[in-house]
């Protein structure tokens, strides 16, 4: 029956038989692309040290806004995927997982490019995605595969990816971070109008290297942002019982500190757009990300002995950001609870699917073992009772 005939039926049949068709239509609709501005204000203001703090009201679109929840959704899903194959023993050694701190790694992108440099700690899978790492990269370094981002050989600890501009991955609490002034002082020193965001734990936030680094950043106006991802417990440790003064954005002292919400990705965005802007003409900064993990320190740590579950549960419901995201889309009519609910399908699909491939993804030989270690042409091996004889054979 033509439309034309329903409109001219009775106006109460009419309504009637078309509202399954409206509904439908409505149902099939494309999730918006559109970039036209949204302003919405940060969840609380921002707290500053040395420095004005930025506006609260941020300005967004429907497209970053879907693709924010997209992306979230995938580290979410990749890191649940992640705690099943660690106890399925696919995974093995260290494995530290970052559920709960996504609007950080998105947020953060969003106020970048990649000519700007990113270093963190072990806890990196989802900062690696961010830097447009794939999830077959992902799950075959998990998995001590060829294909994986540091072709099997480094693990959970230290993923990588030279052309974004990330640089792992660390083991060693807090000494990404001298690594990462250093980043920041060849970027200044080859004229690249770029910055580093060097990211460490409110665990390694009394490491004394982090003081010594910032000092040398701040004499020679480093274009280096310190990133306090404070989830308030290093390993099982309350800050509390950690330090002194937990007011991490203020540690620089001379050097000006921010204070976020980092379960707000807007937040993030717009603080890091801030920190970016004034370490280009002014030198470091330190952003304290008030986050929280879900999982424990790492897949050894239960996460429940030295905080309750209802602790856990009350951030999930009030602060959780894949949530926070969620309403902003469904308030500004951008898709539909269906639709998000499918996109969440999709990225189920793909973690699957990239799960599956990695599997079935060879393990590095066993004469690969000797290669990465040194730079072509400088490696050394020694040979003899007495060690003298030498050999350049690694590669």
């Amino acid at each position: 029956m033509a439309l034309s005939q329903l409109a001219s039926s009775s106006p109460s049949r009419s309504v009637n038989l078309l509202k399954p068709l409206l509904s439908a239509i409505s149902l099939h609709r494309p999730i918006s692309t559109d970039t036209t501005p949204i302003t919405v204000e940060t969840s609380v203001p921002f707290t500053a040290h040395q420095c004005e703090a930025p506006s609260r009201t941020v300005q967004t679109n429907a497209q970053e806004l879907l693709n924010f929840f997209r992306d979230m959704a995938v580290m979410r899903r990749m890191e649940i995927a992640a705690d099943s194959l660690y106890k399925a023993k696919l995974i093995r050694g260290f494995c530290h997982l970052y559920d709960g701190q996504e609007a950080v790694a998105v947020g953060m992108e969003a106020a970048l490019t990649k000519k700007d440099c990113i270093i963190t700690s072990y806890r990196d899978h989802c900062t690696f995605v961010g830097r447009d790492g794939t999830l077959l990269e992902v799950f075959a370094e998990l998995m001590g595969r060829q294909a994986g981002c540091s072709k099997g050989k480094g693990g959970s600890m230290h993923f990588y990816k030279k052309d974004s501009n990330f640089y792992g991955g660390h083991g060693i609490v807090g000494a990404q971070v001298p690594l990462g002034c250093g980043l920041a002082f060849a970027q200044k020193y080859c004229k690249d109008e770029a910055v580093t965001f060097a990211l460490y734990g409110d665990g390694a936030a009394n490491q004394g290297q982090l003081f010594e680094a910032l000092n040398i950043s701040a004499l020679w106006n480093l274009p280096a942002i310190l990133v306090c991802e404070n989830n308030h417990y290093g390993m099982g440790t309350a800050e509390w019982r950690a330090a002194k003064s937990p007011a991490y954005y203020k540690r620089g002292d001379y050097a000006p500190g921010l204070k976020v919400d980092g379960m707000d990705a807007l937040a993030v965005k717009q603080a890091c757009a801030f920190a970016k802007e004034h370490a280009l003409k002014n030198g470091p900064i330190i952003l304290e990300m008030d986050t929280y993990r879900y999982h424990g320190h790492s897949m050894s740590d239960p996460g429940s002995t030295y905080r309750t579950r209802d602790e856990i549960t009350g951030v999930r419901q009030e602060r959780d950001p894949i949530e926070r995201i969620r309403k902003l889309i469904l308030l500004h009519d951008l898709a539909t609870e269906k639709e998000l609910k499918d996109i969440e399908k999709e990225v189920r699909k793909e973690v699957d699917d990239a799960i599956a491939q990695a599997k079935e993804n060879p393990v590095p030989e066993p004469s690969k073992l000797f290669s990465d270690v040194y730079a072509k042409g400088l490696g050394v091996e020694s040979f003899g009772a007495d060690r003298k004889e030498v050999r350049a054979t690694l590669a």
